[in-house]
């Protein structure tokens, strides 16, 4: 069984149907051109011949009474007019085919003289001619019966001039131009139909291509691209967004394994890291339930029950937040000052790491955020930069604003670093380096989370070298509507 296309597929050939649309296209055009041409060609043909027919009639008018009538119809005669003259006593002279047309007896050069011929009008008759001869100084009219013109005029010195032309020479002569446009107008019909669909089949070609392309790349050849040598033609701007359009599919497809494999990780990861304190969770409850340990025994064993709890729970909090974060982070925004949120991180940990150094330096510097979710910030950096010098070493944090009035806090320690090629790997969710950058209880989500928060509030964190050594990370927030405020005197909190 042949499945059917739907209406809206059933289109015919393109090739086809340019073909029809020019050839109609040029036959309609044939048309109008070969009616345009008989028309225009019939109608000067003929007010070529009335004019001819005018003239013969003002050089009569201006030979008479110089020349005899004899000689005067032998030179108004030629080029297809013929003409009789009758002279005020009744005698004619007729030149011309068509003398006979207008009355004449016999040609002007007939030896017998004017009044003589078998043909010859009897004398005193009325001037032959299809109209009464127009009066001296009037225009001369042409008068048209069938294919005959004819024109009378009465001539200064009382006789009667008669022109006449046959119109059936021109009448001929557009049939003829006719039948030549016709066969000719066959013959271009012909030769279109014939150079249309090899025209069209070239300039189609570059479908075949794009569709010779996109076969390839539906069956895996994710890499092929049409590349078009002239960019800037219909086609080749159409193959251009083509490729552009296979660019985005292929980098979305990509992104899209990528990121399941990140998820797949970060899965196996997460269960990795929840692994360690149920089973520490479970195993402290199995040893209590079966062993019924002494009272001191006990109370440590519910101490690591405690601990693993917190941990799991600690993790699963983390997690929390990193999906809240991928989701859109709800930020209650208000007025905060860094020097602030510096100063309130630093003095909770004073009193837990008493041998470190603990400085801020510049402020204060105002900035549009969360206060709490930036106190989150700062607190995993600086705890970060605790765990890399082991909470004994120096952790300055410094504020200062950049020329673009964004603001910059900076967490410096004289730690051993993070290595260059490491520097961006820290912001991984579930990464923790060998060089102490991560708390022992941790599970890597502090970097992570604070650069979450730091892009939700239109922001970045990045880790540079810093110059005397150690680790350097940087947060930049956009300023404050008030703007930054001056940069105070610098204020140095030490544990002591």
């Amino acid at each position: 069984m042949t499945a059917t296309a739907p209406d809206g597929l059933r289109t015919p050939s393109l090739r086809r149907r340019a073909t029809v649309v020019v050839v109609v296209l040029v036959a309609a055009l044939l048309v109008v051109l070969v009616v345009a041409t008989e028309l225009v060609l019939r109608e000067r043909l003929d007010a070529q011949l009335r004019q001819r027919l005018v003239d013969r009639v003002g050089v009569a008018e201006a030979l008479v009474g110089q020349v005899d009538d004899r000689d005067l119809a032998r030179r108004l005669e030629g080029q297809g007019v013929s003409v009789v003259i009758v002279t005020a006593d009744g005698a004619t002279y007729a030149e011309g085919s068509l003398a006979g047309a207008l009355g004449a007896g016999g040609p002007a050069s007939d030896p017998a003289g004017p009044n003589e011929g078998p043909d010859a009008p009897p004398v005193g008759a009325d001037p032959p001619g299809p109209a009464p001869p127009d009066p001296p100084g009037a225009d001369p009219e042409v008068q048209e019966s069938g294919d005959l013109l004819t024109v009378s005029r009465r001539l200064d010195d009382g006789s009667t001039l008669l022109l006449a032309a046959d119109a059936g020479d021109v009448r001929d002569t557009v049939a003829e131009v006719r039948l030549v446009l016709l066969v000719a107008a066959g013959l271009v019909l012909l030769l279109t139909a014939v150079l249309v669909p090899l025209v069209v089949s070239g300039a189609l070609r570059p479908l075949r291509t794009i569709t010779g392309v996109a076969r390839d790349i539906t069956r895996g050849d994710r890499g092929r691209r049409l590349r078009p040598v002239s960019p800037h033609t219909e086609l080749g701007r159409t193959a251009v967004a083509f490729d552009d359009m296979l660019d985005e599919v292929v980098g979305a497809e990509e992104r899209a394994v990528a990121s399941e494999a990140r998820l797949r990780s970060f899965l196996s990861d997460a269960a990795h890291e929840l692994r360690t304190p149920v089973a520490g969770v479970q195993a402290t409850a199995e040893q209590l339930l079966r062993d019924d340990p002494p009272r001191a025994e006990r109370e440590q064993a519910l101490l690591a029950l405690i601990r693993a709890t917190r941990r799991a729970g600690r993790l699963v909090d983390d997690l929390l937040l990193m999906a809240r974060i991928d989701r859109g982070l709800d930020l209650q925004r208000a007025e905060v000052d860094l020097a602030e949120v510096a100063d309130e991180v630093l003095d909770e940990r004073r009193h837990r790491h008493l041998s470190a150094r603990l400085v801020r330096e510049g402020g204060p510097l105002l900035v549009e955020g969360d206060h709490d979710r930036l106190v989150q910030v700062v607190a995993n950096l600086v705890d970060n930069a605790l765990q890399a010098t082991g909470g004994q070493g120096q952790v300055v944090v410094r504020l200062d604003a950049v020329d673009d009035g964004a603001a910059r806090l900076d967490v410096a320690d004289d730690g051993p670093g993070v290595p260059p090629e490491q520097r961006e790997r820290v912001f991984e969710r579930l990464v923790r380096l060998e060089n102490g950058h991560a708390r022992p209880d941790g599970a890597g989500l502090g970097l992570p989370i604070a650069r979450g928060i730091a892009r939700s509030h239109g922001g970045d964190l990045v880790c540079l070298a810093a110059p005397s050594g150690g680790a350097l990370f940087r947060l930049t927030l956009p300023p404050s509507s008030a703007g930054v405020g001056p940069t105070g005197p610098v204020r140095r909190v030490q544990a002591h």
